[in-house]
Parts: structure tokens; sequence; C-alpha cells
């Protein structure tokens, strides 16, 4: 509820598959579950009830990103947060969406993204008063839409969540 760090991992891996768009999963779940299975043999009393992601769920070209990948195979609700919006399914970042953007005024002000299919995808949120970018908040797994924005929302006390701004930080 503090949002303090509870428990640290930070490894040096070496990425043989090479970065190709849409393809994030496939070279990086592998490394993020062996740390979930680190964690749950180093600190069991600290098993996650949810995992957030930086990255796509649903919202994704194939509509299986590396929160959904993720969320298979540990069987844990997870949660896609991306910084930027994939343009799927006749989303793009043309003008209606930046109207769409500048009309979130306060933190916790969402609005959907439903492409061209009819289909809400995710939903953009913006996170934190003073930040007009928004985030894009996609279902990874074993979570609803609603659930999603709320945890990410209440993760946040700048733009970027908590925990991914943890891990975006000692990753530098």
């Amino acid at each position: 509820p503090l949002l303090q760090v509870l428990y640290e991992d930070c490894r040096m891996v070496a990425v043989s598959a090479p970065y190709v768009a849409g393809f994030l999963a496939f070279r990086e779940v592998p490394f993020l579950v062996e740390a979930l299975q680190r964690l749950q043999q180093e600190e069991p009393r600290l098993s996650p009830q949810v995992l957030l992601v930086d990255g796509n769920g649903l919202l994704h070209p194939r509509g299986f990103g590396l929160a959904c990948h993720l969320g298979v195979l540990t069987d844990l609700p997870c949660v896609g947060v991306a910084k930027n919006l994939l343009q799927v399914d006749g989303l793009v970042r043309d003008e209606l969406h930046r109207e769409q953007i500048r009309s979130l005024q306060r933190g916790g002000d969402t609005f959907p993204l439903t492409g061209a299919s009819g289909r809400v995808l995710g939903m953009a949120l913006r996170s934190y008063d003073n930040s007009s970018k928004p985030l894009y908040i996609s279902v990874g797994h074993r979570v609803c839409l609603e659930t999603a924005v709320r945890l990410v929302k209440s993760c946040c006390r700048y733009r970027i969540p908590e925990p991914i701004r943890q891990v975006q930080k000692q990753g530098r």
C-alpha cells in the first residue's frame, strides 16, 4: 500500500533473440519467469498477486502481447502498461486521438481504445495530474480492464506505475 520496495532481484542476462516488433514476449518472458521463480524460492511470503508489465496485453497486433504471454505461463493476473500506442485494429495517433488525450484533464481520467472491429482493446489513462502523456492499459491474463486500470492508477505516484518505474530505475 505504501508503494515501497520489498524485494529486489537484478541480474545481467544474455539476450540471444533479436528484437522483432510484435514478438517481445519471446525475447523477454523467459527471464521474467526465472525472476518470478527465484522470488518464490527466496521469499515465498512475497508471492505476487498481480503482475504489471512494461508492454501490452490484448492491445497487440496478434491480440496476445507480453502481458498475455507472461500471465498464461505463470497463471498470475497480468496487466500490460505501455507508454506508446500500438497502432492495431484501426487505432492510430491521429488528430482524434490527440483530442481524446487532451480531454484527459486529471489523474484517473480515461477513454476506451476501441478498434475498428468494435472491440475495446484497452484504455488510455492519465495516471498522474502533472502528466500530459497517457498510459495505454490492456488486459493480459485473469483480470478485467476495469480492475487493470484501477490497479495501475493505485500504483502511480508519477506517470509510470511504481513497480515498473522501480524496474526501469534499477535497469539504468
